[in-house]
């Protein structure tokens, strides 16, 4: 039995990045991200080199089999292009991208994965991740090296072990079969919104059945820029219907990021010498880059490189902790002396047992802390002063300084006497 799909693809450059090398596609039966690599070395180009070219792979096919194997040929002969185009400017080697997607045939969905980009599929109210990152803190997750927390800040996270680009002649890609049911939602996204949205937040508009692809990828795009948008964001959204229902919609194929612009390759000289001086380039200077995406080779070295790594980071951040603890006693100490010192320089005049006193300090109290002491006992009884005295007494006269509460003193007593 054939489905019926609706979807939506949106892209951003995100708030610190100065190009976008994210590409997308939202065809009729195909749909895929692209996350470039490579920075000023050509990340938006890989991926659209991959995008441009895999989208011809968008059409009817008789069975998943054949829909992977047309996926990864498509995919491998972009690939080649990639190496040709470095061959050709060797400015760009190095430049590579990662390749999220899914084919819809009849009811099935057929997955072709390599890289970091993510797959997510939302089916019984559940939103389960279907792709696993080829990353090498992944793999330290995956054997019990380091915790799934700790992978989400760990320096080298930007490290993959497979990509598309000159890196890779033969890049193994990971492909898988699921089953579609009407009332399915698929999402595919670069890591620009998976490594910056909190999950629960992704899950709860994913789940959101009263926002339709489009308004779900808007969403999700929106709270990837309210949580800074380091990097690019791209996000494709395909939702399941079932052949019954009637809709409005018209498929109309499209890609979005690096993908919707023709490829064009120059090389001008000096130009690095002339964007200095261009305000926006200086900006950019000053201000700190995310980290690009690598290519390593994987290794038992590497691996243990990137595990040193993160004991030192675990070490670091326990020190700056309780440096930070340290910190914030040693400022609640000086703060409270310095508070307390204050209080001493008041003084106000009240009853200590019977007697009129100058006390030092302030009446408030804070629990079983008292802030103030007495100054000095006159032989004044309270008793001896009119109505009116003995209720400011009982309230407490203050004073601006000792002279001052002295002064007001000598007044309660003449008029006392």
């Amino acid at each position: 039995m054939s489905i019926k799909t609706q979807s939506f693809a949106a892209s951003n450059i995100g708030r610190v990045r100065k190009s976008n090398q994210d590409s997308g596609y939202a065809g009729y039966n195909f749909f895929f991200v692209a996350d470039g690599m490579g920075g000023h070395a050509g990340g938006d180009i890989a991926s659209a080199i991959i995008a441009q070219g895999v989208a011809q792979a968008d059409r009817v096919y008789d069975n998943t089999d054949q829909a992977a194997e047309s996926v990864v040929e498509a995919l491998l002969g972009a690939n080649s292009k990639l190496a040709d185009t470095v061959a050709d400017h060797p400015e760009l080697k190095g430049m590579g991208t990662t390749f999220s997607g899914i084919a819809v045939t009849g009811d099935l969905v057929t997955l072709i994965h390599i890289g970091d980009s993510r797959v997510y599929m939302v089916s019984d109210d559940q939103v389960k991740q279907v792709t696993k990152d080829h990353t090498f803190v992944q793999r330290l997750v995956d054997t019990g090296r380091i915790t799934a927390e700790e992978a989400l800040t760990h320096p080298r996270r930007s490290v993959l072990m497979r990509v598309l680009g000159d890196v890779e002649i033969s890049p193994e890609v990971d492909t898988e079969v699921f089953k579609a049911n009407a009332g399915d939602r698929w999402m595919l996204c670069s890591d620009g919104l998976s490594g910056v949205v909190p999950d629960e937040i992704i899950s709860d508009i994913l789940l959101n059945k009263s926002v339709d692809a489009e308004e779900a990828t808007e969403l999700l795009i929106y709270e990837a820029l309210e949580h800074g948008a380091p990097d690019n964001v791209t996000v494709v959204i395909v939702d399941v219907l079932s052949p019954s229902v009637q809709s409005e919609y018209v498929a109309a194929p499209i890609f979005v990021g690096s993908a919707e612009n023709e490829v064009v390759i120059s090389t001008k000289r000096g130009s690095r010498l002339v964007e200095i001086f261009n305000p926006k380039i200086l900006r950019d200077l000053l201000v700190r880059q995310p980290q690009d995406a690598q290519f390593a080779v994987e290794s038992e070295e590497l691996l243990e490189r990137i595990m040193n790594e993160t004991r030192s980071k675990v070490r670091w951040r326990r020190i700056r902790g309780m440096a930070i603890i340290l910190l914030l006693i040693a400022g609640a100490g000086f703060a409270a002396n310095a508070a307390y010192d204050y209080t001493q320089t008041r003084f106000y005049i009240a009853d200590d047992n019977g007697y009129v006193a100058i006390y030092q300090g302030i009446r408030e109290s804070f629990g079983p802390l008292h802030f103030s002491h007495v100054y000095q006992r006159t032989g004044t009884l309270v008793s001896s002063l009119n109505e009116y005295q003995q209720q400011l007494v009982d309230r407490s006269i203050s004073g601006d300084n000792l002279q001052d509460i002295l002064t007001k003193l000598s007044t309660l007593k003449a008029v006392g006497n």
